[in-house]
């Protein structure tokens, strides 16, 4: 139901799967992955760690990683499909989950580096930042402009590179911070927020507008709850914009395998130009819950003839 209410149920129809895209994974932890067997069919490229001191276990850390990863890679057909279950993946650990520090910026902006140093397509953030232990870094919301923060300045620099990211809108909304989080701030990135069931806005989920006014969150999925693959191997219901990103994410790969001859920004606005919000665009749903035959439709006809470019 997650995947069809994105309209994603039509492109892996079509055969639009991932297959031949690489996704990177930015995340705390992968608990299990390399021990249940629903997870063992996943293709993945390899693991690398960003945090210090490196895990003496990668896959004995948080389970974040796992049920988001999940919600892309498994394929276990008549029983759990993701969004892009025949990509290859990285898994990269960059979130300390003991403390929460400024030097976790530099964590995410190696992390991403790395990716774009082994080619990678799409990147997956559900992670963002404002706040930090003893208050030592933290951000006020003037920084929220996309350039200001390290993490972000890097995240905006990733599309001119050839690169998309997708990054989770934050789970502040009924806090204090109330807003996005940072990289979602970033310029040239999609920014993924939370809808109920109902399709209802999440109260949880981060909003917009940044600080230079730019529509924020860029688009919406199924958060409250999703569908999701624990590492115990079990199906579940979990909470949060760090699991609506990815059924976002998945679906953009799937797009760009579909249309390969568009560049990132192209293939973000057609995202956007598809959401079911396009005409009144605001801080809450942004441009509402995107429709990827849409958005295929949409690329095919306003798209020229392919270059032998790639994706760049």
């Amino acid at each position: 139901a997650q995947i069809k209410a994105l309209g994603g149920t039509r492109l892996h129809e079509q055969g639009y799967r991932g297959e031949g895209m690489t996704i990177a994974v930015l995340d705390g932890g992968f608990a299990e992955v390399d021990r249940k067997r629903v997870f063992q069919a996943i293709k993945i490229k390899g693991t690398r760690d960003f945090v210090f001191p490196a895990s003496a276990n990668f896959y004995n850390e948080t389970d974040h990683g796992t049920k988001v990863l999940s919600a892309m890679a498994v394929n276990a057909p008549n029983v759990y499909i993701g969004t892009a279950p025949k990509a290859t993946y990285w898994l990269l650990r960059c979130e300390d989950q003991q403390s929460e520090q400024p030097v976790e910026e530099d964590y995410w902006a190696m992390a991403a580096e790395f990716a774009d140093s082994v080619g990678v397509d799409v990147i997956n953030s559900s992670l963002g930042y404002y706040e930090y232990d003893n208050h030592y870094g933290d951000h006020p919301l003037w920084h929220l402009d996309g350039h200001t923060t390290l993490i972000s300045r890097t995240a905006s620099m990733l599309a001119d590179k050839g690169i998309i990211l997708v990054n989770s809108a934050g789970n502040n909304g009924m806090g204090p911070w109330k807003k996005i989080t940072f990289p979602a701030d970033a310029q040239d990135i999609l920014t993924v927020g939370a809808v109920t069931v109902e399709g209802k806005n999440a109260p949880f989920s981060g909003v917009g507008n940044t600080a230079d006014g730019r529509i924020k969150p860029d688009v919406v999925a199924l958060g409250s709850p999703t569908v999701l693959v624990s590492s115990r191997g079990t199906i579940i219901e979990d909470m949060g914009t760090s699991f609506s990103t990815p059924l976002v994410c998945g679906l953009v790969t799937c797009l760009w395998q579909a249309l390969p001859f568009l560049s990132p920004q192209q293939i973000m606005q057609l995202v956007r130009l598809s959401g079911d919000n396009v005409n009144h665009p605001h801080n809450i749903f942004g441009y509402g819950m995107p429709d990827f035959a849409k958005a295929l439709v949409l690329g095919r006809k306003s798209s020229t003839a392919p270059n032998t470019e790639g994706g760049e």
